[in-house]
């Protein structure tokens, strides 16, 4: 599941990372022994460490999460029982490949960036998977992913800082998601989205934020 959402998203964007996400992978004991003084352990998460001039880079996605997506395949049909777990996945696929990529740019990003990036990809991954299996996109597949009560969820032990990123990431990428809606969907021109969306990963987050909002 993981190599498969890389090489989607890789494909989607046009870019090569030439980098494996599942040799990065490490499970509950590496991540503890990696990263000891973690204040949180969420059941997905990129560590990054910058040395020298490298950046070091593992994931961590909880082991469950993996077996329901191998058991209920969401390249078959996702639907409500795997569907948070497959937005965790592409969450964390999308963060690695951000980030892998602008390091081999020698690009800086922020903590804003890759999660406004992932919370687009999320979408569009969805949108690209349920468009053969449904025939089309669900009306509903915004409010799924970006209202409160849906798959957008706010841990209770994320800080004022964390809460304030998240908040700001799932509302521009909400808006940028009814944008494409408006633009492409409505009219069926999916192919000229997909034009956008590479234009759009390239950009630089002032430039993503400014177009997001006029």
């Amino acid at each position: 599941m993981l190599a498969d959402v890389q090489r989607g998203l890789e494909t989607l964007y046009r870019i090569q990372t030439q980098l494996d996400v599942r040799d990065f992978v490490v499970d509950q004991l590496a991540r503890a022994a990696l990263a000891p003084g973690l204040r949180r352990a969420p059941r997905g998460q990129l560590l990054v460490a910058e040395r020298d001039g490298e950046v070091e880079l593992a994931l961590f996605v909880d082991e469950k999460v993996l077996a329901n997506l191998a058991a209920d395949d969401p390249r078959q049909r996702l639907h409500d029982g795997n569907l948070s777990d497959f937005l965790l996945t592409v969450e964390g696929v999308s963060h690695f490949v951000y980030l892998a990529w602008r390091a081999r740019q020698k690009r800086p990003v922020s903590a804003l960036e890759l999660e406004l990036q992932a919370e687009i990809d999320k979408y569009v991954t969805c949108l690209l998977l349920l468009w053969p299996q449904s025939g089309g996109v669900p009306a509903d597949l915004r409010t799924r992913l970006f209202d409160l009560g849906g798959a957008f969820e706010l841990e209770p032990d994320l800080d004022a800082e964390e809460r304030e990123r998240y908040v700001a990431a799932n509302a521009n990428a909400r808006a940028y998601a009814a944008r494409l809606d408006a633009r492409y969907l409505a009219h069926g021109r999916l192919l000229a989205m997909l034009d956008e969306l590479r234009w759009f990963w390239r950009q630089a987050l002032p430039d993503k934020l400014a177009f997001i909002a006029a």
